[in-house]
């Protein structure tokens, strides 16, 4: 008996060392790529603010400009991109190097022929939101801005599939240095542009181009040069377009999952417009929303770790180290979320100033700040679950969890006790936040039913069809 007690103590501590060792790993991952995702994601609130000292006309057509962007480019871009946590990081666990710089290049080409599209519609903003109802000055800035942010969009093309070659490999230094000396460099021109030179809202938008432009130029030269990046860089051969298929047929349903989420809580401000007293409504749940985003750095940073951890080790043939990167994830996120949203409660009185100085806005955020902090926790989940659903390659069934748990349940939800109770904005984020919890429990369940034994041995045969297949071509 003593020894059996003997035996499950061992086991014990041996579980809790190895659990403690992944989470170092996920860290390691995870707080650099917080830094870069707050980095990308200040370029345009630097703008925004820049800009919004110009008068309301500058602040408002900008933001327009800024959400559009968002909604209809730079999330269907990152969304593609997230293709690669599976494609690039189960190939660089499978040590299938060549196969990892093909897929990376593939995205690359491939993002910039979506951009191709993308550009024709943003170059009509001004008239496309003259014909919804918008005022045709703030259409005319909102258009304006939008076309000389055209440039970033290409630039955001190349620069989110550099991110995932160097995340997949756990090469996070040049990516920390390159996004936070392009938002450093990005300040001063900003304000040199805006003020200036008094090129207004056109200079916020040719700073972000910038500095995204910079961003790539400095990771491709080192992608190219370094001596770190010689086992996974090739020349570009025409693999790249034999690749395409399989990228658009994970990078498609990677796009629905993300963009869904994204565009749920654009389409909550917009309803909020529609509700009594909308200036007061949209203000309040503006502030909830830029909270929310700002503080969804830290998930999603949590979220390219576990996406890492999980396809290195599946690509690897090492499900038992994919399932034990699951767990650690897991237990630090709801750590996190709990830190996190106890000072968001602590400070419910005051950070509603950090927005705006209007006391009625931000009275209206405290009584709102105990829904905020629940959605803080449930983004957390989400966020984190999400990860682990790119790492294994079962987007599609996050792209079904995000439709049922947003546009079946939270928006009607939503818009019904927006409209129909007396409960307005905040009856709002109570629909969205039920939508959240849903798709927590969603993708809870289908992290939990996942086999991660049958995963590793598709990853396997994936990539051993992505071989032969490619020897057939060139024979």
């Amino acid at each position: 008996m003593e020894g059996l007690l003997v035996k499950d103590k061992d086991s014990n501590r041996s579980r809790c060392h190895v659990l403690l060792k992944e989470m170092k790993k996920l860290g390691f991952i995870a707080g650099p790529m917080v830094a870069v995702t707050l980095s990308q994601y200040l370029l345009q609130v630097t703008s925004v603010t820049m800009v919004g000292h110009l008068g309301e006309l500058a602040l408002s057509s900008t933001s327009i400009a800024i959400s559009i962007s968002g909604v209809t480019g730079f999330s269907l871009i990152m969304g593609m991109s997230s293709a690669l946590e599976t494609l690039c990081g189960q190939a660089y666990g499978a040590q299938q190097y060549t196969k990892f710089a093909n897929q990376t290049y593939t995205a690359i080409f491939s993002l910039l022929v979506v951009c191709i599209p993308l550009v024709i519609f943003w170059r009509y903003t001004e008239t496309l939101l003259i014909l919804v109802g918008q005022s045709p000055l703030i259409s005319h800035e909102a258009g304006k801005f939008i076309t000389w942010l055209i440039p970033a969009l290409f630039a955001y093309a190349i620069l989110q599939p550099l991110i995932r070659y160097f995340q997949m490999q756990s090469m996070l230094l040049p990516m920390l240095a390159s996004s936070v000396v392009s938002l450093c460099l990005h300040v001063p021109l900003c304000w040199t542009l805006v003020y200036k030179l008094g090129l207004g809202n056109i200079g916020g938008a040719i700073s972000i181009a910038t500095a995204m432009w910079l961003n790539v130029i400095f990771l491709l030269f080192y992608m190219m040069y370094s001596p770190k990046c010689a086992k996974t860089r090739s020349p570009v051969s025409l693999e790249v377009f034999h690749g395409m298929r399989q990228f658009f047929s994970f990078a498609i349903p990677s796009a629905v999952m993300i963009c869904l989420e994204w565009w749920s809580y654009e389409l909550l401000v917009l309803l909020s417009g529609l509700l009594p007293n909308p200036e007061l409504e949209t203000s309040v749940l503006a502030v909830c929303l830029n909270t929310i985003a700002t503080l969804y750095a830290i998930p999603f940073g949590f979220a390219a770790a576990v996406s890492t951890r999980v396809s290195n080790e599946l690509g690897a043939g090492n499900p038992k180290g994919a399932r034990v990167a699951v767990h650690a994830i897991i237990i630090l996120t709801i750590v996190e979320t709990a830190i996190v949203s106890t000072s968001v409660f602590a400070g419910r009185h005051v950070f509603g100033y950090i927005f705006t100085s209007e006391k009625e806005v931000v009275h209206y955020v405290t009584k709102m700040a105990p829904l905020i902090c629940l959605n803080i926790i449930m983004d957390g989940l989400q966020g984190t679950l999400s990860g682990v659903a790119r790492g294994v390659g079962w987007q599609h069934l996050g792209a079904y969890a995000n439709l049922a748990a947003y546009y079946l349940v939270g928006i009607p939800v939503a818009a019904f006790l927006g409209f129909c109770t007396s409960l307005r904005g905040e009856g709002m984020w109570i629909g969205i936040l039920g939508g959240c919890t849903l798709q927590v429990i969603l993708l809870l369940v289908v992290t939990i039913c996942t086999n991660y034994e049958k995963q590793a041995t598709k990853a396997e045969e994936r990539l051993f069809e992505e071989e032969c297949l490619t020897e057939d071509t060139l024979n």
